[in-house]
């Protein structure tokens, strides 16, 4: 089963934020009439269907958008391929919380040293 299918169970009162950011393949009527309904602003991709290209508008408005969200899955892909997954070993919930900070602190200093080496007087 693909995971726009199962959207809806994604969000719930324990999401935070007022705003949804997905592919066009998780946009559909139902699944923004529920956005609407939860009061949840769409960033949702648009996709263009055969004889219906996508106007010059809804180009621009998919590549800010993609920007936007190739930020977000640079640092999730990064787990998965460098960090051993998205996947944790602890079942309490502070043990996840430190597993994440963990992580997150661990990517964003291999970030630094990225541009450190790349530029080093752009660097601090």
């Amino acid at each position: 089963m693909h995971d726009s299918q199962v959207l809806e169970a994604l969000l719930d009162d324990q999401n935070q934020g007022e705003e949804v950011w997905a592919h066009s393949a998780y946009r559909n009527e139902s699944i923004e009439w529920i956005l609407q309904i939860l009061q949840l602003l769409s960033h949702i991709n648009e996709r263009a269907y055969g004889n219906h290209p996508l106007t010059a508008k809804q180009k621009e408005d998919t590549r800010e958008r993609s920007q936007v969200r190739a930020k977000v899955e640079h640092v999730f892909g990064h787990w998965v391929n460098e960090m051993g997954g998205k996947l944790m070993g602890s079942i309490a919930k502070e043990s996840v919380k430190a597993t994440l900070l963990v992580k997150n602190l661990v990517y964003n200093i291999k970030r630094y040293g990225f541009w450190e080496n790349k530029n080093p007087k752009a660097v601090g």
